[in-house]
């Protein structure tokens, strides 16, 4: 049977960009609705990775999930599905002996392959490999009623691949500090596991962490636990590091329902609401992880060899890479003093920058609306304003915060937003627009 998604003429419902969990999450939500349809989705998804792969340089041993396991692909939105990390479970023969762990919170690892296995059961569905390097209209009688999604493909050449409905996925991108430039020895938290599993232990005396969130207070435990013979330095402004509000009241700003009050917030609400809930996701590290590094800190002193060094209330100041070692000048604020250390290995876990998720779309940009800070104007289905003459759709998960709430960039509502996101694109098909080639 020939591969109708490679036909010049053939349209697509949509084609998502990026395969990580939330597209992830659509793949899904489409495989079910298609298996008792009438109306079957025609859907594409494109990742420029060679295979499914989600945070693989934090998959850290030991490090669990900051997000129930109910909060999975699936069980938000259809609490009966087979895709859910319970069968995940099932299927590995391991569900009795998680259920006796007593636990809401998987190891991080595991549910990395939970995920692989859900995206090895749509795989059809994806082509891995595969770059995407512009979206541009297509334009019937003065109107956008498709794009035209060009991609690099791993074999060097190219495929266009013509949709009704673009589904942007943008990701995020490691963020280093400006004049942080990255080396063999100064790495981003996102490169932790495979820079350690490279480096000789022997080498390493010395490393900096920089960051006072979950990912640099479980990088500064990673090092220490790994390098045994190295002192570990934990850098930031803090004066130490602030537990995660994961309280019950305060995750509800995660709940589905909190998504239409933020939606529907007016502007000075959604920031007060934003700047109350910080505490539940930004710059916080995991309680038991707090008192598990203290306890560290407080055995080393009193066994007189202090390996784990938290050097609360201080910033980085200067940092020159050097042949040898990376140095650093270390400012401890309240007394101004500085201090200059010479490190074997420097982690930055100074957070990721998203990406600009209409970048793609070149001039058609520009028929995206936008808010009075230029950021784009969303419908609650997350599909993207336009001027009138695009009846295309371009729906983005990710860039969304500012009009869905602290939940839009974490893994608390991908499945609830998958049902959103597909059943608008099922509401704005006409009947004579299933899949086909064109006319």
């Amino acid at each position: 049977m020939p591969d109708l998604a490679h036909a010049p003429d053939f349209v697509h419902d949509f084609v998502g960009v990026g395969f990580g969990p939330s597209n992830l999450a659509l793949a899904v939500a489409v495989a079910e609705h298609n298996a008792t349809a009438d109306d079957p989705i025609d859907a594409l998804f494109l990742e420029r990775q060679r295979q499914f792969g989600w945070h693989r340089g934090m998959l850290v041993d030991g490090a669990t999930m900051q997000v129930s396991f109910l909060k999975d692909l699936v069980t938000m939105r259809n609490p009966t599905s087979d895709f859910s990390f319970v069968s995940y479970l099932h299927s590995a023969g391991r569900l009795v002996a998680f259920v006796n762990g007593k636990s809401f919170f998987p190891l991080r690892a595991e549910f990395h392959g939970y995920l692989e296995w859900a995206a090895a059961r749509v795989a059809d569905s994806v082509r891995y490999g595969t770059e995407v390097t512009a979206i541009t209209p297509v334009m019937t009688d003065g109107q956008t009623d498709a794009f035209d999604v060009t991609a690099a493909t791993a074999d060097g050449g190219t495929r266009t691949y013509r949709a009704r409905n673009v589904v942007i996925a943008p990701g995020l991108s490691p963020r280093l500090p400006e004049g942080v430039v990255a080396s063999s020895r100064i790495w981003h938290n996102s490169e932790l596991v495979p820079r350690v599993a490279a480096a000789d232990p022997a080498t390493i005396r010395t490393a900096v962490v920089v960051g006072s969130g979950q990912s640099a207070a479980e990088s500064a435990d990673y090092l220490h636990r790994r390098f045994p013979d190295a002192e570990v330095h934990a850098v930031f402004s803090r004066y130490g590091y602030a537990p995660a509000d994961d309280s019950p009241f305060a995750n509800r700003i995660f709940d589905p329902s909190a998504v239409d009050d933020y939606f529907d917030s007016p502007e000075d609400v959604k920031d007060m609401l934003t700047a109350y809930h910080r505490n539940t996701n930004y710059s916080v590290v995991d309680g038991d992880l707090i008192a598990d590094l203290y306890r560290t800190v407080y055995e080393e002193r009193v066994l007189g060899r202090e390996r784990l060094r938290i050097r609360h209330a201080s910033r980085i100041t200067a940092m020159q890479d050097g042949p040898e070692r990376a140095r650093l000048d270390i400012e401890y604020l309240p007394t101004g003093k500085t201090e200059t250390l010479d490190a074997d290995a420097v982690v930055y876990a100074t957070g990721y920058r998203p990406h600009d998720a209409l970048a793609l779309l070149g001039d058609t940009a520009d028929a995206c609306l936008r808010d009075g800070f230029g950021r784009p104007r969303l419908g609650r289905d997350y599909r993207a304003a336009t001027a009138p003459h695009v009846t295309a759709g371009i729906y983005l998960q990710g860039g969304t915060e500012h009009t869905h709430g602290l939940s839009s960039t974490l893994l608390s509502n991908i499945a609830v937003r998958a049902g959103e996101i597909l059943g608008s694109v099922r509401d704005h098909r006409g009947a004579d627009q299933s899949p086909t080639r064109k006319n």
